[in-house]
């Protein structure tokens, strides 16, 4: 192994030397004079599902007051595929009230986002999540993310439900094994006492998949079915794609190397789509995931964080060599998940022929197919509030405390109200309509297929508005689209305030990544890429850079009108794109008005 892979990251040292996690965590917590963390602190911080901010937008007028950051503490829960109670959902809620910025932020990984939660009420914010039978653990750091899978309670077939079952037994089979999250969230810092919460720790520390230094980054799980990829099954470190015969879900196809992060000073860095490695029997699911996340651990980058995850692990050793790598590792894997050895067939088989062939953001009302129905709700970029005429937040305690009994966070940042009984519908109608709450009926399909990361002005990475500037460029895009007949068309447009891709912009039909900020107007200019789909399959190419966002609509007229001009029979916008590509599309074209 070359000299410089043997080195370690700075964030490396810290998890080397935490105590599984612990660090001073608790101690800082329990100073009182000061309102934020140390640097180290804040990386630990990350596994137990919590970031350090400040609000960006006072940071020039505290500056001239003399005054420091404005801190706070964005947490995040883990929720496998998206499932809570209503209970929880307003519990949520009352939380965001009492000790956060009033609003809770749906994810573009099914889970709950609280901002502005000052350091003093850190410990009472994910001790009362974990009162609720939730959890923030694992929600960031170097470890596995919330898993997803299709939220949809489709239940004709049975298989979204066996999809949701996986889901939490992978999530509870790859979470960290280390009793400090309970040490520090869950007891009582004066009594000692352990409240019985989900997810106890178990009596010895030893953590057989992560180790002591856990993984090089992040990594990231998600399972879909072929017909139905809502949850973009191929950004995902692990992606996990149901084959089905009939409505039997046979194995999966195992896809790896999936991420939409990227450093775009570094040549080396790039996002990508997950590579299709292996079929493997429904079965044998968990000793495979087990193994291809122990061979990340091993062999992932840790000297440099920017090229820590799989994807680039797998681009530095080629596909077939981690694969035979994952097939080494799959008698430790099977032994750590209580498999006799042998199990698992070596070598792994082909992946099967299926592959992705559809999308559906289950918006608007579905039977569930057991007599009850659920209503997709789309909420615009998946922050829930109460401002002007529209309630959101006062619909949606009305509904949780008298008429929906749970419900289902999406991968699009939208809600899913499931088990409604048929003759509740008109009431839950009404209530949405006296509240101002628009329904996909009511929006345009831009609207509908669009979403944004938070950026400006919590996010310490952004460098462009995003969440706070995307509604305004929807409204442009409904314009040009209007006038060009094409407001039916369905295609997504996500954007972001930075390369990182939280929201997935380089899958799709159109991709906003924020670039830079004029100084003098301090109007955002991002990178167009046109050429993804709602499939999640195809990778977008740049089109244009540096737009500036008054522009953006202006900047995609002419390839819209292209679009209507020249699109095959059924052709979607991006793959339009893709077909014609950018390189022609960016050239003058003579096209009719």
């Amino acid at each position: 192994m070359p000299t410089e892979e043997r080195k370690k990251s700075k964030v490396e040292l810290i998890k080397e030397a935490s105590d599984g996690l612990r660090g001073s965590i608790a101690a800082e917590l329990a100073d009182s004079s000061t309102d934020h963390v140390q640097d180290a602190t804040t990386k630990l911080l990350k596994f137990h599902g919590t970031y350090q901010q400040d609000d960006r937008d006072l940071r020039k007028s505290r500056r001239k007051e003399g005054l420091g950051k404005a801190y706070s503490f964005m947490v995040r829960n883990r929720i496998p595929g998206g499932k809570m109670t209503a209970a929880q959902f307003l519990g949520e809620l009352d939380i965001a009230d009492e000790l956060g910025n009033g609003t809770i932020r749906i994810t573009t990984r099914q889970s709950i986002q609280l901002h502005g939660v000052v350091k003093n009420n850190l410990w009472d914010v994910i001790h009362r999540i974990n009162a609720m039978k939730l959890s923030t653990q694992s929600a960031c750091g170097d470890v596995t993310r919330n898993v997803c899978c299709c939220p949809a309670p489709l239940r004709h077939d049975g298989l979204r439900d066996q999809l949701q079952q996986l889901a939490d037994e992978i999530a509870d089979h790859v979470r960290p094994r280390t009793g400090a999250y309970h040490e520090i969230w869950i007891k009582d810092p004066e009594t000692g006492r352990r409240e019985q919460v989900v997810g106890a720790p178990d009596d010895s520390e030893h953590d057989p998949i992560y180790g002591e230094a856990y993984l090089p980054r992040k990594f990231k799980i998600a399972l879909a079915l072929c017909s139905d990829n809502c949850i973009d099954v191929y950004d995902n470190d692990l992606g996990l794609l149901g084959v089905t015969e009939g409505d039997t879900l046979i194995g999966f196809n195992v896809l790896v190397g999936g991420g939409m992060g990227t450093t775009p000073s570094k040549k080396q860095c790039f996002p990508a789509l997950a590579k299709r490695l292996a079929f493997v029997q429904t079965q044998h699911l968990r000793a495979v995931i087990t193994a291809v996340i122990m061979v990340q651990r091993d062999l992932g980058n840790r000297a440099d964080r920017s090229q820590a995850r799989l994807k680039y692990t797998i681009a530095d050793m080629g596909l077939p060599a981690f694969k035979t790598k994952v097939e080494q590792y799959l008698d430790q894997a099977e032994s750590i998940c209580g498999m006799p050895r042998g199990t698992v067939p070596r070598p792994l088989p082909d992946p099967h022929p299926d592959d992705v062939t559809g999308h559906d953001d289950h918006m608007g009302w579905h039977e569930q197919g057991d007599g009850k129905w659920f209503l997709g709700l789309p909420i615009e970029n998946g922050r829930v509030k109460d401002e002007g005429d529209l309630r959101l937040k006062t619909a949606l305690r009305e509904l949780f405390r008298h008429h929906v009994s749970n419900c289902r966070l999406t991968a699009q940042q939208n809600l899913l109200l499931c088990d409604i009984a048929p003759e509740q519908r008109p009431t839950i109608k009404s209530i949405l309509a006296d509240h101002g709450v628009v329904t996909v009926e009511q929006i345009s399909n831009a609207r509908r297929f669009s979403f944004a990361c938070p950026a400006l002005p919590t996010c310490g990475l952004a460098v462009t508005e995003s969440e706070r500037a995307l509604p305004g460029v929807i409204d442009d895009l409904e314009a040009e689209l209007n006038d060009l007949g094409l407001s039916a068309e369905q295609f997504s447009i996500r954007m972001t305030g930075c390369p990182n891709g939280c929201a997935r912009p380089y899958n799709a039909d159109v991709g906003l990544v924020g670039r830079s900020m004029d100084g003098k107007t301090g109007e955002g200019r991002y990178t167009v890429f046109l050429g993804g789909n709602l499939r999640g399959n195809q990778m977008a190419a740049i089109y244009k850079d540096q737009v500036p966002r008054s522009e953006i609509a202006v900047t995609l007229r002419p390839v819209f009108l292209r679009f209507k001009q020249e699109r095959a029979a059924g052709e979607s916008f991006g793959d339009f794109c893709d077909r014609i590509g950018v390189e022609e599309l960016s050239r003058p074209c003579e096209v009719a008005d």
